[in-house]
Order: structure tokens, then C-alpha cells, then sequence
């Protein structure tokens, strides 16, 4: 990174912390701090709910994604238009009606207070979990570009986030994502435009898109029902959709968005905004992860993109070994390259011609995995605790390596923005139910001032925590994956309840509570022993708790009254 690099990176940062604090200082009531004044029109509420969705592991982890496996992932984005619809029919009049801070309020009074305190606690485990990862990931980052211990990088992050936070509530994060999303939109369009410019002059966008297509990178859709397939139509469909009505429509960190419109329709706009426009961001961030694909067709790659674990394994004993691998891998490469250009230069092939073509590719991306795989192993064998799994680390290589001065230091911050606008919106929904649900319902009744210094004690509190949850997280098999699992266990099992409470009105507290309980033990269990895809487990958990609700509440003898009063 040159000095343009870091101007860039630290004065953007720097404006969203400042621009935050001045902007939103001075909150009077709590109403003003968690729900924002209720000020924020559709297009600030639709650009922050998407905000929060889009962190830094989206922006980090999505192109990697594509670029190991193709465009395959958007399929688990399909059930989100329809989540919003049935979120704007449904859940917001309910909300708005009953004026509530947060989404678990309205459980207490359509069940009881065991049941409220029950599915906060979901979310405050789960959301807490997944708000370490939103600071982990960008850690990673500057971690690979600084050579900076990754504890020291995660507590500058969470402190950097949690100052504005703290300072301003809702409005603060309502107010720094319209930045954030402007950088981030402006930051991946330029990093699309530069990979086609990269590529030789003989290919053309078109001719990128059919390389990527017959090295299988452009299999959008898959209709099977293969449970060993974690992204097909109807995994997207059905489990997708039952995700995005959990997280949306019951996910504090996604509900005290749209509280904060200023009316119903404003609120219901602006989730209606983000379901248009969300698949295809997702789909527009896949294709970058597959043009750089494509780029690397006619580049050289490392065998591994993860920099610690090259480093590791060229220092150890195996290092002859691993620079065979990678003078194969480069044989390997030489040989696309050559097939990729031929292709282009002969213009339109006949169709025997373009399948032998595929085949050749298809032979040779075989090829690269096998020597790939052996980098791997040699690299298990030097040290077991070094991440293997490199899909988080392809695009900050090519940024790294490839963008020019001043570009890498506004890619950064747009993962950085990325990070800190999804973290913000998790401590700041973090600190409002641990407020209204747990704190402020068993101290009685304080003064506003009260009320909002203990919301900006809670936010600290919860940035502290996330903190400390980045510091001694690791690298899943992809960390996009990571924060969906962790959410696909808890979700179902919440969705569920609010879903008993708005349909099946003779269902009362304590048969939903038990239910509650006995589901998340078995989606927990069911996660573990790898009996479906985890996008399944949001269906399995919804349908357990009401089933098990129903039965518990015709078969239970009355249940004696203190223990309903818990």
C-alpha cells in the first residue's frame, strides 16, 4: 500500500466516525436513541436494512465464493423478496400498532414474560456470536495487509465502531450507512471495470462469461433435490425464505431499521427497496468473484491465498516439495491460458469445437484442484492450526496485488464500511433489547436520562463483547457460511414463535415456551450430526416449535399459575 492508499483508507473512516458523533449527539429520550425519532424516510430505511445484512463478510467472503464455486450462491437469496412481502403484510402493522421498541415486547403480551425473555436470550446469544465475526473478518484483512497481530486489529475496529454507536443510537447508524453504502457501491463497480480492463484485449466481457461458463462458474440455478447440495433453487425458496422472515422480520438488529421509519408505509418501502435490489447486488458481487476467476486464467495465482499459510510451509521442511507443486500449478496455467486465448481468437467455434473446448478446461480445472489439494495437505502436515481454506482470502489478493494506488485504499474501505455499518447495527439492536427486554421491565420505572445512558452503558458492554468474541474466533469453512449457520440455528426456533403468536391464537405462553426449548435442543443436535444442509434447518426449526407447541398445549394438564408467572 502506498501513502494515496492510506489517505484514502483512514480519512473515509475517519469521516463516518466523525460525521456519526456530530450528526446525532445529544439524544433526549429513548425513543429519540433506539428508534431514531422515528425520522428516517424509505430510501434511509431500505439503504440501512440492507446495510446491516451487507457486512464486511459479504464483501470479503462472496467473491471467493464465486470464485472456487460459481454463482451457485445467489440461489440462497431467492426467498428474500418474498420474506419482504409477507414481512410488509404481516409483522410491521403489528409492530407499529403496538408501538414497540422491539420485536420481542409483543411476545409478552400475546404469550408471557418467560417466553419474551426466552427468544431475547436467542437473539442476544446468536447476534452477539455473529457480531464478533462482523469485526473478525475485516481483521483478517488488515491483518494480511499489516502483518498486525489480529487481537490488536479487532479491538481498533470495535472501538472505532462502537464510539459513533454509543454516541448516537439508531440515528447514528441510520445516518453513517448512506456513506457506507455510497462507498461501497462506488468501490466494487470500480473493481469490476478494472478486472475486464486487466483482461487481454482479445477476450472480451463475452468471451470472459463464456470461459467462466465452461469452467462451470456461471451454473446459476440447480433444481435438484440433492440434500448433499447446500445451494439449489429449492433449498433458496423454501429455506431461504423461512431465513429472511426470521432475520427480517425477527432479528432486533433488522426490526429497529425499519422502526425507525416514519410511518408504516415509509418502513414497508423501504424493505420492499431492499428486496429489489438485493438479489441482484448479491448476483452483481458473485459476478466480480467470477471475473477474477477469469482473470487468473491468464495470471498466475498462488497455490494457497492465504499469505500465513504460503509463509509457513516455505519455511519449513516441505518448501521443495510445495515449489514443485506450484511450478505444476503453473504448467497447469500455461495451458488455460493458451486454450482460453485460442478460443477467443478463433471467433465463434462450431458447436463440437466449443464442447471440446469445455472439456479441455473442465480436464484442467480438475487438474489444478488435485495439486491445490496436495498444497493443502503439505501444509496440514507443517502445522494443523493454520487456515487451509482460502475463499476469504482470494479477493484481497487481487486487490492487493493487482488494483492500482489509490483504488486498494478505497477497496478496503469499502470492506472496512462494510464491517463497521453491519457491526454498528448489531450493537446498537444488541443494547436495545438487553434495555427494553431484560433491563428496563425488572428496574421499574427511571427517568429518560436514565434510560439512555444505561442504552449507551449496554452498547459498550456488547462492543466489548464482540470484541472479545472476534479475538478468539477462527475461520470456518467460509465466513459467509458461518454467520448463516450460526443464524439458521437459532432462527427457525424464533420465527416459529412469532408465528404462533400471530396465527394460532389458542396457543399460550407455556406450551410455546417448553416447545421453544425442546426445539432448539434438537435443531442444535441436528446441526452437529450433519443430517441436512443448515439453510434446511430454519424450515425444520419453524415447523418443530409449532408443532410441538400445539401438541403440548391440547395434551399438558392447566399448568399451576406461579410457574406460568415466571
Amino acid at each position: 500500500m502506498q501513502t494515496i492508499d492510506w489517505i484514502i483508507l483512514a480519512g473515509t473512516l475517519a469521516f463516518i466516525v466523525i460525521y456519526g458523533v456530530y450528526k446525532t449527539r445529544g439524544s433526549k429520550d429513548v425513543q429519540d436513541y433506539i428508534r431514531g425519532g422515528n425520522e428516517a424516510r424509505w430510501w434511509t430505511v431500505g439503504l440501512s436494512v440492507m446495510a446491516t445484512q451487507a457486512s464486511a463478510i459479504t464483501f470479503l467472503s462472496t467473491p471467493g465464493q464465486a470464485f472456487h464455486d460459481g454463482m451457485g450462491f445467489v440461489q440462497f437469496y431467492f426467498g428474500l423478496p418474498i420474506a419482504m412481502i409477507i414481512i410488509c403484510m404481516v409483522f410491521i402493522p403489528i409492530y407499529y400498532r403496538l408501538e414497540v421498541y422491539t420485536a420481542y415486547e409483543y411476545l409478552e403480551s400475546r404469550f408471557d414474560r418467560k417466553t419474551r425473555t426466552l427468544t431475547a436470550l436467542l437473539f442476544l446469544i446468536q447476534r452477539g456470536l455473529a457480531a464478533g465475526i462482523t469485526i473478525f473478518a475485516p481483521a483478517i484483512i488488515l491483518s494480511a495487509v499489516l502483518g498486525w497481530n489480529l487481537t490488536t486489529l479487532n479491538i481498533i475496529i470495535g472501538i472505532l465502531v462502537t464510539i459513533y454507536t454509543v454516541s448516537g443510537g439508531t440515528k447514528a447508524v441510520n445516518v453513517t450507512q448512506k456513506q457506507q453504502m455510497a462507498v461501497i457501491f462506488f468501490g466494487m463497480v470500480a473493481a469490476l471495470i478494472l478486472i475486464i480492463q486487466y483482461l487481454p484485449e482479445e477476450i472480451s466481457f463475452t468471451e470472459a462469461l463464456e470461459i467462466a461458463g465452461a469452467s462451470g462458474k456461471l451454473d446459476v440455478i440447480d433444481f435438484s433435490f440433492d440434500f448433499d447440495n447446500r445451494y439449489t433453487f429449492w433449498s433458496g425458496i423454501i429455506g431461504g425464505t423461512f431465513l429472511a422472515l426470521s432475520y427480517f422480520g425477527t432479528d432486533q438488529s433488522q426490526v429497529q431499521r425499519y422502526l425507525s421509519g416514519r410511518s408504516v408505509q415509509q418502513s414497508q418501502l423501504g424493505l420492499i427497496f431492499n428486496g429489489l435490489l438485493k438479489v441482484p447486488m448479491q448476483f452483481f458481487i458473485l459476478l466480480v468473484g467470477v471475473m477474477v476467476f477469469v482473470f487468473y486464467q491468464f495470471n498466475y495465482s498462488p497455490l494457497n491465498f492465504n499469505p500465513a499459510a504460503t509463509n509457513a510451509v516455505n519455511t519449513s521442511e516441505f518448501s521443495s516439495e510445495y515449489n514443485k507443486l506450484q511450478e505444476e500449478l503453473k504448467q497447469i496455467q500455461d495451458q488455460k491460458q493458451q486454450k482460453s486465448l485460442s478460443y477467443a481468437n478463433a471467433g465463434k467455434f462450431l458447436e463440437g469445437d466449443r464442447e471440446i473446448f469445455k472439456n479441455d478446461l473442465v480436464q484442467l480445472n480438475a487438474a489444478e484442484l488435485q495439486v491445490r489439494q496436495e498444497a493443502t495437505q503439505l501444509i496440514e502436515e507443517v502445522n494443523p492450526l493454520i487456515e487451509t481454506n482460502d475463499k476469504d482470502y482470494v479477493f484481497i489478493h487481487f486487490i492487493l496485488n493487482n488494483l492500482p494506488r489509490g483504488l486498494i485504499g478505497l477497496l478496503l474501505a469499502v470492506i472496512l464500511s462494510a464491517a463497521m455499518s453491519s457491526t454498528a447495527s448489531e450493537l446498537n439492536a444488541l443494547a436495545s433489547t438487553t434495555m427494553i427486554d431484560l433491563y428496563k421491565r425488572n428496574v421499574g420505572e427511571k427517568t429518560q436520562r436514565h434510560y439512555v445512558r444505561m442504552s449507551k452503558f449496554f452498547t459498550l458492554c456488547w462492543g466489548l463483547i464482540a470484541i472479545s468474541v472476534a479475538s478468539i474466533a477462527d475461520l470456518f469453512d467460509n465466513l459467509i457460511q458461518l454467520v448463516n449457520i450460526i443464524g439458521s440455528i437459532f432462527y427457525g426456533n424464533v420465527l416459529g414463535i412469532f408465528l404462533l403468536a400471530f396465527f394460532i391464537k389458542y396457543v399460550k405462553g407455556t406450551a410455546v415456551f417448553i416447545a421453544a426449548l425442546i426445539t432448539q435442543a434438537i435443531i442444535i443436535r441436528l446441526y452437529f450430526q450433519e443430517v441436512m444442509p443448515y439453510l434446511w434447518l430454519n424450515l425444520a426449526g419453524c415447523f418443530l416449535v409449532i408443532s410441538l407447541a400445539v401438541i403440548l398445549q391440547i395434551i399438558l394438564p392447566k399448568m399451576p399459575k406461579k410457574l406460568t408467572d415466571l
